[in-house]
């Protein structure tokens, strides 16, 4: 590593834990460290309260800080009591995390949204760091940097809101990443461990829309984009942007956007056309 590095990274591994795992109350970090709980859950200490750490949070230690982790048996929705849990964790120094650590006031704990670009970040650092031929440090250093900055744009783009909202936040969020597949109401509903009633009811009550009409909205403003600038024939379209069939499709957009598929791809065409010097 060169002495001229602006982030570098001590170690960064993924743990799963299976049996009781604890770290003392005296120990405290060497290093800034980020833990991600991926799945399960764990416990540390916030403000003296210990704290449960569920699948989603985030803990940031500065150096110095005191670092307590404990995993030990939970109680699930399914299941018997047991011990599980997965975390992403990096140490890392350098005078630029120093500098992006006091930028704002940052929380032991936050709760970061677990989508497959977030989690790629870490997944993307932790095989860098296992390289064994041509291993390129200021690459993983570039990663550190769009990871932190990446935390901080969630954190801004998260509203304050209360628990309901929250738990409807993150219904949200789900049906974004996954509106490229087919999925059912209990899918959205198990993603917050609430009954599908109950997530219908805070779905709407947050957003003024229902989970259904999100979806579609979401999968139609897919297929407009792929309609318009990819020569993706009309059916694959309406398969890739999770429609179940293509009549379906055809009805939805239709209503949406007042012409057929096929129309608005003539549409879309002629309007480049037009557009062009």
């Amino acid at each position: 590593m060169t002495q001229t590095a602006p982030c570098h990274i001590l170690s960064a591994g993924f743990s799963v834990h299976r049996k009781p795992f604890h770290m003392s109350g005296g120990d405290s970090v060497q290093y800034y460290l980020l833990r991600l709980q991926t799945e399960g859950r764990s416990r540390t200490m916030v403000d003296g309260v210990l704290t449960t750490v569920e699948s989603g949070d985030l803990m940031l230690f500065a150096p110095s800080d005191p670092y307590y982790l404990s995993i030990d048996k939970e109680s699930y929705p399914v299941g018997k009591p047991r011990i599980e849990s997965g975390d992403y964790h990096i140490f890392c120094g350098g005078p630029w995390i120093e500098e992006w650590w006091t930028r704002k006031q940052r929380p032991l704990v936050l709760h970061m949204p677990l989508s497959d670009y977030f989690l790629g970040l870490f997944r993307q650092i932790v095989l860098e760091q296992r390289r064994l031929s041509n291993p390129s440090p200021e690459i993983s250093a570039c990663y550190l940097q769009i990871l932190c900055l990446e935390i901080d744009r969630l954190m801004s783009e998260q509203p304050a809101v209360s628990p309901k909202g929250y738990l409807a936040y993150r219904m949200k969020q789900y049906v974004e990443e996954h509106a490229a597949y087919p999925f059912r109401l209990e899918d959205v509903a198990g993603h917050v461990d609430i009954s599908v009633s109950r997530a219908v009811h805070l779905f709407k009550e947050a957003f003024g829309t229902t989970i259904v009409k999100y979806v579609n909205d979401v999968r139609l403003d897919m297929a407009r984009e792929r309609i318009t600038f990819s020569p993706m024939p009309l059916e694959h379209v309406s398969e890739t942007c999770g429609f179940a069939n293509y009549t379906y499709f055809h009805r939805l957009f239709r209503g949406r956007f007042g012409m057929s598929p096929k129309q608005y791809r003539a549409y879309s065409r002629q309007t480049e056309m037009t557009s062009l010097p």
